[in-house]
């Protein structure tokens, strides 16, 4: 029988992953939107309401509220705003604290509930799968294990002793009065060890792909099941259990503040463990975007011809920041005009081809670890006895080596300035971390390259930058066209905007005016108007290689 939900208190779900969809009659939202629940008739797929809009959605993409109840806030808001009878005053808050006391202890239930249940889940993989495999060396070799659970043991190890905790401060007879947010702030570390996880998880759902193919290990993983007497969930859906549990800590901490009075001895403790949880989410996010666009940052590479030296990925992951500047290096003094990559780690230097300007040559590369950015100010720079304006300097403090750059706008300098330091603080927090690429994410984004390659073939218009995150408040760059204003999880594409014609050839379109007049004049006329026509050709020549090695 068909249950539709549709009353003023349909429940409410709160969306744990993103849902993009292209389909007219599926609901499309992001992860943290609030959901109204009209039909959950079906197991799998969900009728909700988002504003006007309705559709259909994944159940497993979302969880519903623990407390359906509305009528507090309401009770709350009218009381503040002296809507209600002064004589019912004391009784309507005092039913107000006793609900909100419940729905908190409700919160506090559930999270020491998941707590409780994922320990059992990371155990059963552990003791399950892990240990098992570990018996077949016939069937899995330490790298394979390596990819499929990662640091699994790890995480399992912390979540025990962060449960430890917990357990410590749950008050079992008055939940409403635990004190839990000190927990997540005492352990804000350890949770860093998920961002492992998650960056690898990929490649686990690749390698099990590959060995499902074979019936044999289909027998022994469901073997390995039953053996533990774990829930009817394969493999993969138990591996997935780590990516989704650290993501729902911010929406459990946000619903526990939600229901936490603002005198109550924990709400501080709540409030600050809200943000490092959330804090940890958007950077274990972002890590796995980065990694899931490293695809293009090698296809980039293979564009740049003469490349020399290390690949990008040896070293970096992320494009930070591009555009062209003047740049002088101090034994040579001469000012040349280059095209600027910053990644992390590192500066490429690029050269534009003179005909086909869409081309890049490789012309080295900076090491940023070793350099330090010295902003200056216009004048007259004693080093490189130039006048400056807009520039700022690379210099190196092991052997005083020094760089010199100028930038065609102030705007653009300051853009450089920031990009700079934003790339130093993305170094720091991956040591702080431990994030690095494997060489199977490097031998697979090789992989990909050349399956490219092979499917387009060879081309040498295909030197477009890398997708990346600009710094903060970004501005319409000349080159390239960065759009302002979007949320910081979306990946950005460059975009080669049209280009007027170069002045070569607008020069040689002129003369080639002129030697198309000429074969009006036939050499066989008489001598005099051969010899004519053969001085005008050589003069029109003249001035084509005049402009092709001048201008």
């Amino acid at each position: 029988m068909t249950i539709i939900l549709r009353s003023s208190r349909d429940p409410s779900a709160e969306a744990v992953w993103d849902h993009v969809t292209m389909a007219n009659r599926e609901l499309a939202f992001k992860a943290g939107d609030v959901i109204k629940v009209l039909d959950a008739s079906n197991k799998d797929w969900w009728w909700g309401q988002i504003d006007d809009e309705e559709g259909w959605f994944p159940a497993s993409f979302v969880r519903l509220w623990v407390n359906q109840e509305d009528g507090v806030e309401e009770g709350t808001s009218e009381v503040q705003n002296g809507h209600l009878d002064p004589s019912a005053d004391c009784l309507c808050l005092g039913r107000t604290l006793q609900n909100r006391d419940q729905m908190r202890a409700n919160v506090i239930n559930e999270i020491m509930s998941t707590e409780r249940h994922y320990i059992k889940h990371l155990k059963d993989i552990c003791e399950g799968y892990l240990k098992q495999c570990r018996k077949r060396r016939d069937m899995f070799s330490d790298e394979q294990l390596k990819v499929i659970f990662g640091n699994i043991e790890d995480i399992y190890r912390f979540q025990m002793g962060f449960v430890r905790d917990l357990e410590k401060q749950y008050n079992n007879e008055d939940p409403h009065l635990s004190e839990i947010g000190p927990c997540f702030l005492e352990h804000q570390d350890g949770f860093w060890i998920y961002s492992e996880y998650c960056n690898n998880h990929l490649d686990a759902c690749m390698e099990l792909s590959k060995l499902m193919k074979d019936g044999r290990y289909q027998h022994f993983f469901e073997a390995c099941r039953l053996l533990q007497q774990m829930i009817d969930i394969a493999i993969d859906g138990f591996l997935l259990t780590p990516v989704q549990k650290i993501c729902k800590y911010p929406l459990q901490l946000a619903e526990l503040l939600k229901y936490t009075a603002q005198d109550h001895s924990d709400y501080r403790y709540v409030a600050a463990a809200l943000a490092v949880m959330r804090n940890v989410t958007q950077q274990i996010n972002e890590r796995k975007r980065r990694l899931e666009n490293i695809d293009k940052i090698a296809q980039w590479q293979a564009s740049v011809l003469d490349w020399e030296g290390d690949d990008i990925l040896d070293r970096s992951s992320e494009l930070i920041y591009t555009g062209e500047m003047s740049w002088i290096y101090q034994p040579y003094g001469r000012n040349q005009q280059r095209v600027f990559f910053l990644f992390d780690h590192q500066m490429v230097l690029c050269k534009k081809d003179l005909i086909r300007r869409d081309i890049l040559y490789y012309k080295g590369r900076i090491d940023m670890d070793k350099y330090e950015v010295v902003d200056i100010e216009d004048g007259r720079d004693d080093d490189f006895n130039v006048s400056m304006k807009n520039a700022f300097k690379l210099h190196n403090k092991e052997t005083e080596e020094m760089h010199l750059f100028f930038a065609k706008k102030l705007e653009e300098k300051l853009r450089w300035l920031r990009a700079f330091r934003e790339e130093r603080k993305m170094v720091q927090e991956d040591e702080k971390i431990g994030f690095e690429i494997s060489e199977n994410q490097k031998r697979q984004a090789a992989m990909t390259v050349r399956k490219v390659s092979k499917q387009k073939g060879v081309s040498y218009s295909r030197s477009v930058p890398p997708a990346y995150p600009p710094p903060q408040d970004p501005l319409n760059q000349g080159q390239y066209m960065v759009t302002d204003g979007i949320s910081q999880a979306q990946v950005f594409e460059f975009t080669e905007p049209k280009r007027s014609q170069s002045p070569f050839w607008q020069n040689f379109s002129r003369l080639t005016c002129l030697l198309r007049l000429q074969p009006s004049v036939h050499f066989f006329e008489s001598p005099k108007a051969s010899v004519q026509a053969c001085k005008t050709n050589c003069c029109a020549l003249g001035w084509f290689f005049f402009f092709f090695f001048f201008f």
